[in-house]
């Protein structure tokens, strides 16, 4: 039996990616870094409980309009473990600027979601051959997610490689966060130059009636001060500010 080799290995890898697609600003960048990467994209979205219902909306747009080979819906509920305020009662904080938002771990932050996310997208990464996972985490305009950390990709891309048969067997895993060290004014810049339509995506935390974002999420206020740093002005639907 001939003996396979590292190039053997490069030169046979397969050209599909998972991507993790949230229907949000960051995963939609990704999607279109892929793409322009080469990749066959197999998006991957997840209904895990969470108040924001709108991004699975979010998701299935982005992923029609921008040609994804299969795009799949997966129902899991971390809803029921609690622990955040996206997945529970819990009030979403709402601040006036990006600089009120604190350096801890905020009540936003989903127990363990980033680690279910990728174990599922190996799994599913396994069976279509695909030897890339992209998912748009970031570490600098973020708010403190511990599972957004480049140790943590590191630390899952080399669990990854331990526990499936592809890896074993010579086909390494590669989890790729294009994102992760770029601003959030970067990542916008880079999708315009990329073609992506931000208005079919969605950030906020607490959107109100018919997806109107609330402007004063975290997740808004990062958002809306990227495009301002560029200049733009972002095409989602914002609520009016109280008294205006």
């Amino acid at each position: 039996m001939r003996r396979v080799t590292l190039l053997d290995t490069m030169t046979t890898q397969s050209h599909k990616a998972v991507v993790l697609l949230s229907g949000g600003l960051d995963s939609t960048t990704t999607l279109a870094i892929a793409q322009r990467e080469g990749f066959e994209v197999f998006g991957l979205t997840f209904q895990y409980g969470q108040r924001h219902q709108i991004e699975i909306a979010a998701a299935r747009r982005v992923a029609d309009h921008m040609g994804v080979s299969r795009h799949s819906v997966v129902d899991i509920d971390l809803g029921k473990f609690g622990g955040s305020a996206l997945t529970t009662d819990i009030a979403v904080p709402k601040r006036s600027c990006v600089e009120e938002i604190g350096s801890g771990i905020p009540v936003t932050y989903v127990p363990a979601r980033n680690t279910v996310f990728l174990a599922l997208a190996l799994a599913w990464a396994e069976v279509q051959s695909a030897d890339n996972i992209f998912i748009g985490v970031n570490a600098l305009d973020y708010s403190g997610y511990p599972d957004c950390r480049p140790e943590f990709i590191q630390a899952f891309q080399k669990m990854a490689n331990l526990a499936t048969k592809r890896a074993v067997e010579g086909q390494q895993i590669a989890i790729q966060a294009p994102l992760i060290e770029r601003t959030k004014a970067e990542i916008i810049r880079r999708g315009l130059e990329l073609g992506v339509d931000y208005g079919l995506t969605t950030s906020c935390y607490d959107p109100e009636a018919e997806g109107v974002a609330c402007g004063r999420c975290d997740a808004c206020l990062l958002r809306l001060r990227g495009f301002a740093e560029n200049g733009q002005i972002d095409p989602v639907k914002y609520a009016r500010p109280e008294g205006g």
